[in-house]
């Protein structure tokens, strides 16, 4: 049965043939035991593919020339992650950003991979895409105070509060605390409700 689906999607043009793996990886994942994005990478066009406008990464020159070498040498080994927008009709970057730019900025790339990208695709509110690009980033150990400040700002005005930013970001209560000191903005302490302690995952951390 199988050996006549893979004979079957041999004869198809390439176009069609990348578009009907695409949907049978997403039926397979629907089945698979295991629901995790990884389970269904899907190669998109490159130019449905846009970056977000909260990432706080930043690559340095010699570290953008090491991550081309590696996807040259070994291929993309992780796919990027990103959300359908709807009413942009593209796919936002969640976490990616540089693996995004490699796969549109070299020749030889994006020949590789025929002018698509990698992705996985999640679904969630505005406000949880950015907790999951921090986290991502954070996990590496790669993302600028000045990016992450403005995270921090929007969360807040999303109505967020320390303690779900600090549990969502995987931060303590100083750094949520330093973070919004490095905005400037007082609107972000207005009405703030200041206890003895407070519990995250277990741990009490002192009022500040």
């Amino acid at each position: 049965m199988f050996d006549q689906v893979i004979e079957q999607l041999k004869r198809m043009p390439e176009a069609e043939r990348i578009s009907a793996i695409n949907e049978l990886q997403r039926l397979l994942k629907d089945v698979h035991p295991i629901q995790h994005p990884v389970g269904a990478v899907q190669w998109i066009p490159a130019e449905l593919v846009e970056a977000n406008e909260y990432n706080p990464n930043s690559v340095a020159p010699p570290e953008m020339r090491l991550l081309y070498h590696s996807i040259k040498e070994d291929g993309y080994t992780q796919p990027i992650v990103a959300y359908w927008d709807e009413e942009r009709q593209k796919y936002i970057i969640v976490d990616g950003f540089h693996r995004h730019r490699i796969g549109k900025e070299y020749r030889d790339i994006r020949e590789q991979i025929k002018n698509r990208l990698p992705l996985v695709v999640i679904n969630k509110p505005i406000e949880n895409r950015m907790a999951s690009t921090i986290r991502h980033n954070r996990a590496r150990g790669k993302h600028s105070v000045l990016g992450m400040t403005n995270i921090v700002v929007e969360l807040v005005r999303k109505g967020w509060d320390d303690v779900t930013i600090a549990k969502h970001l995987g931060m303590d209560a100083d750094e949520v605390l330093r973070l919004k000191q490095t905005s400037g903005i007082a609107e972000l302490f207005r009405g703030r409700q200041y206890s003895k302690s407070w519990e995250l995952g277990g741990v009490e951390y002192a009022d500040i």
